[in-house]
């Protein structure tokens, strides 16, 4: 993507869209596929995005807004881009949820912008809007900043340009899904905010205490309070000392390198390096870089 395009993203998704968004859309179905620009094409021309960030979608509100729709029409366009596998058709970049609701408002067309973007784009665009909107969970944020990382090579650095948050908020995402699956669903589901699932990352009894927070409701300063006090009926895990600046450093390089988290442990002069993966294929992932590194 060049840097006119990035600095798109960084502005939102207006600067992307351009012109007047609030303004209602009826333009007739075009008798033909439409270029790039606006137009107006059959709902049932368009199909989700592989690249949504979010995971689902509230019942109440998309009802809510499809009887708006019905009454308002959609005040801005849906973007997508030509279907990679459909000729016909298209793919939801942003705007799934006006999409979903003008079906339920049983509207046959709906105004979209088609834009030619490549999959990193369609990643980055979607996981824009919905953190401008605040349509994610922080789990899917982080899933979605992993996608990044992971599928298309960026770095922290740049993803924190793209988006517009800090370094630390990217790292601080992305480390909430070294948790247990049963504490991120309950980071998922609104059980326990971001506050709460950070002060719990790297805990061995991360499980207990986000049991123990959602059951008492505790607030972010209480749980962070019960995540360091020692013993008090749980296996606490004290902290690790402090690590040097130059071991810190070399930790934040290679988790943007590698996309995973890594532990870096020194004593005496000897240690450990530690690389957490999550699936077999971030496993593989490293072992191929590994193999290549000893081939080359």
């Amino acid at each position: 993507m060049n840097d006119k395009k990035r600095s798109n993203l960084g502005r939102g998704l207006s600067a992307l869209l351009g012109g007047d968004n609030d303004a209602p859309y009826a333009a007739p179905a075009p008798a033909s596929r439409p270029g790039p620009g606006r137009d107006a094409v059959a709902t049932t021309a368009l199909h989700p995005g592989r690249y949504q960030p979010r995971r689902g979608m509230d019942a109440d509100a998309l009802t809510a807004l499809a009887q708006s729709i019905a009454e308002k029409g959609i005040l801005q366009p849906i973007l997508v881009r030509p279907h990679p596998d459909k000729p016909d058709d298209y793919e939801i970049i942003a705007g799934e949820r006006r999409w979903r609701a003008a079906q339920q408002a049983k509207l046959h067309e709906v105004p979209v912008i088609v834009r030619d973007l490549s999959d990193a784009d369609a990643l980055e665009i979607g996981l824009i809007e919905n953190l401008q909107r605040e349509d994610l969970t922080p789990i899917e944020e982080a899933e979605g900043l992993r996608r990044l990382m992971e599928e298309f090579g960026h770095t922290q650095e740049v993803l924190a340009k793209h988006i517009g948050k800090s370094r630390s908020h990217i790292a601080n995402t992305l480390r909430l899904l070294t948790l247990p699956a049963s504490v991120q669903k309950l980071l998922g589901d609104g059980t326990l905010s971001a506050g709460h699932a950070r002060a719990l990352v790297g805990h061995d009894a991360a499980e207990q205490l986000a049991r123990q927070i959602a059951a008492q409701g505790l607030s972010v300063r209480q749980a962070e309070a019960l995540a360091h006090k020692p013993g008090g009926g749980t296996s606490a895990k004290r902290s690790p000392p402090a690590k040097d600046a130059d071991t810190a450093a070399l930790e934040r390089d290679l988790k943007a390198t590698l996309g995973l988290a890594v532990d870096i442990r020194n004593k005496g002069g000897s240690g450990t390096l530690t690389v957490h993966y999550k699936t077999l294929d971030q496993l593989d992932d490293v072992l191929r870089r590994l193999s290549h590194q000893r081939k080359s």
